[in-house]
């Protein structure tokens, strides 16, 4: 599901904006940003699946052998490794075109597909029922089969995120991060404040702005800037799964 994100220079702030657009007539349902997490895979795995249909008329075939690599930063490719024309090279592009329909929407829990090399080594077609759409279902399916087997994983955004507040209050901004899965880069003094430095997953910082104005009387301020992706933990991992699992049933 696609979201428009607002923002502004607080709750106060965000509300007032949305309250002037439902004024002006645009209807808005209103939600916490979603993370935007990306699934990958950390093993190479291969397998294939066969396609065939017969409806009384003329059938669908097409078999597509996979495999998956890991392809750490090199967003994904595909290669093609067909010896002594099992598969034409006319259908090389419809298995790719299958392929490609899977990695925006995922296969674990309906995010975008990252890092993956997909290799296609060997197949089998039909000379009367095989034909384009055939070899896209074929390749689509051998995919998400693979991915599922190859140890597949999530990733998050660590956001990078400096926080200024009372020297005072620094032990419970310190304890707080602790809570949040952050890990301190540095720690520095302007004046009588105390600045920190530190990662953060992006899904532990959605309302932290309300959270530091609590915990520190509304004289903290920070910032926060995308860094990097990682990995997600396992056990936080499987119940973003599960709740997608949960949201597709419904």
């Amino acid at each position: 599901m696609k979201q428009t994100i607002v923002e502004g220079m607080g709750e106060a702030h965000v509300n007032l904006a949305i309250s002037r657009a439902q004024r002006l007539g645009v209807g808005m349902d209103t939600e916490m940003p979603k993370v935007p997490y990306k699934e990958t895979i950390t093993k190479q795995c291969a397998d294939f699946y066969r396609h065939k249909k017969q409806t009384g008329g003329a059938g669908q075939f097409a078999e597509v052998h996979l495999r998956l690599e890991p392809n750490p930063g090199g967003g994904f490719q595909y290669e093609t490794q067909i010896v002594g024309g099992v598969i034409s090279q006319s259908f090389l592009p419809s298995i790719e075109k299958g392929i490609n329909s899977v990695l925006g929407e995922g296969v674990i829990a309906g995010y975008p597909i990252v890092d993956v090399k997909a290799v296609v080594f060997d197949g089998k077609e039909h000379p009367v029922d095989s034909k384009d759409i055939a070899f896209q279902i074929a390749g689509r399916e051998a995919f998400k089969k693979v991915f599922a087997d190859a140890s597949p994983v999530l990733l998050e955004p660590i956001m990078e995120v400096k926080i200024t507040v009372p020297e005072s209050m620094m032990g419970d901004i310190m304890s707080d991060l602790n809570t949040r899965r952050g890990r301190v880069l540095g720690m520095d003094t302007e004046g009588h404040k105390s600045v920190v430095t530190a990662h953060v997953p992006l899904a532990e910082m959605m309302r932290y702005g309300n959270d530091l104005r609590s915990m520190t009387g509304a004289r903290g301020i920070y910032t926060m800037k995308f860094d990097h992706y990682e990995t997600v933990p396992a056990h936080l991992a499987q119940q973003i799964v599960a709740a997608h699992k949960a949201e597709q049933e419904a």
